[in-house]
């Protein structure tokens, strides 16, 4: 018989965060990624009533176990492994000994709700809450595949309920073998304080402006934009992303880039920032006249996300999260991935058009407000934790430890170096 999801008025949430400590990046305006979004979470969780314990594993040996921030959360500094920073890999052998402490700080405490960041964390907290029955909720910030890729598989079967930032990596899910019924889409939070159309901006040239952010990869699309910017006269792109700028002529990524720009020509109109901390992202949005989402693969799609609450039009790839996160013709434009061509006649077509440019960035403005402001995104967390609460959801996780087992057996087989 189906039962309706626990009402819950005051959660009591662990946030597991095994590989990055979220303690310091509510005070550190450069913090991005997992660290800062397990902080925000945690801290409007917190402001609408709920009691947070935050888990990661101690990377310093002088921070004490436990400790209460000034936000209201606390955050236990579980000893697994050596109090030192360690690989990715290294961390993940340790999962083990990290989950050991949670059965039996559960046991003696539990908490309503589980909720784990990334796959390790996953991990332990399935092997931890798995004779205790309390509901685990998982987000993957995207998914890694590759060597990771069963145990992600083998994680998002064993949780209560998987959070899924954009319907396209709930399709993801699936493919993997995640129930349907179990997959929440909580859209990506981003700080509508910080980043915002009033402002100071990076000083620019007399030019209209392209910006591009992220990593510097073959995945990132950067080729495309230059290759696009060939046919768009009178046009600068600033390139924000990869290694300090003075480790950049090292990168050959960035030699491949620098080459095609010359080889087009562009070489004049093209210029590579390197690593810019967060903290300068939002004048340097500010600065440009278009922001461009070429990547042919994206989880949430927070760069477009961060240029649209700044008040900036987006041209994006039509893929993975950003084909959701920009909505086409209304908070910018979408063009097929890999297609420099149809990407230069949407550029030309908005750069060319002040009046679309400012109705684009006004809407997106809005939307981001509406959907993805962090007061509008606990909430939504909140109700992903009612559905994984209800009693024959909580029996399905306790039931099945054979997916658990399979993952417990393969990260031994992990930690013996099979």
């Amino acid at each position: 018989m189906h039962r309706e999801p626990v009402e819950m008025t005051s959660v009591k949430i662990a946030m597991i965060s095994l590989r990055d400590n979220p303690l310091t990046a509510l005070h550190d305006p450069d913090a991005v990624g997992q660290r800062r979004y397990v902080a925000r979470l945690s801290a409007e969780l917190h402001r609408l009533g709920h009691q947070l314990t935050i888990y990661t594993r101690r990377a310093d040996a002088r921070l004490p176990h436990r400790m209460r921030v000034e936000h209201g959360f606390e955050v236990v500094h579980v000893s697994a492994g050596p109090a030192r920073k360690l690989s990715p890999d290294d961390v993940a052998t340790h999962i083990g000994e990290f989950a050991r402490f949670l059965n039996a700080q559960w046991t003696a405490d539990a908490p309503d709700v589980v909720h784990a960041h990334h796959w390790t964390s996953g991990l332990a907290a399935v092997l931890g809450a798995r004779r205790t029955g309390i509901p685990v909720l998982q987000s993957c910030h995207g998914l890694v595949g590759g060597e990771s890729g069963e145990i992600e598989r083998l994680v998002g079967r064993s949780v209560a309920g998987v959070a899924a930032t954009s319907s396209h990596e709930a399709d993801e899910l699936a493919r993997l073998g995640v129930r349907r019924s179990r997959i929440s889409v909580v859209p990506w939070g981003v700080d509508t304080r910080t980043f915002t159309p009033e402002g100071p901006a990076t000083a620019r040239t007399g030019r209209l402006r392209l910006l591009v952010a992220g990593d510097l990869n073959p995945q990132a699309g950067v080729d495309d934009l230059i290759t696009a910017l060939a046919v768009v006269s009178g046009t600068e792109l600033v390139v924000a992303g990869g290694p300090d700028r003075h480790s950049l002529a090292g990168n050959a990524e960035h030699e491949r880039l620098r080459a095609l720009a010359a080889r087009h020509a562009v070489t004049d109109r093209v210029g590579f920032l390197g690593h810019v901390p967060h903290s300068q992202m939002p004048a340097l949005i500010r600065s440009a006249d278009v922001v461009v989402c070429p990547q042919r693969h994206s989880s949430s799609g927070a760069g477009s996300l961060e240029a649209m609450a700044c008040g900036v039009p987006v041209v994006a790839a039509a893929a993975g999260g950003l084909a959701e996160a920009v909505v086409h013709e209304v908070t910018g434009l979408l063009v097929p991935p890999h297609t420099p061509m149809v990407l230069a006649r949407a550029l030309r077509a908005l750069l060319g058009d002040e009046l679309r440019r400012q109705e684009l960035g006004t809407a997106g403005r809005d939307r981001v407000l509406v959907r993805h402001a962090w007061d509008r995104v606990a909430p939504a967390v909140v109700r992903a934790y009612e559905r994984v609460s209800g009693p024959e959801v909580i029996t399905a996780q306790r039931r099945p430890p054979k997916a658990a087992d399979e993952a417990r057996r393969a990260l031994t087989r992990d930690e013996r170096g099979e």
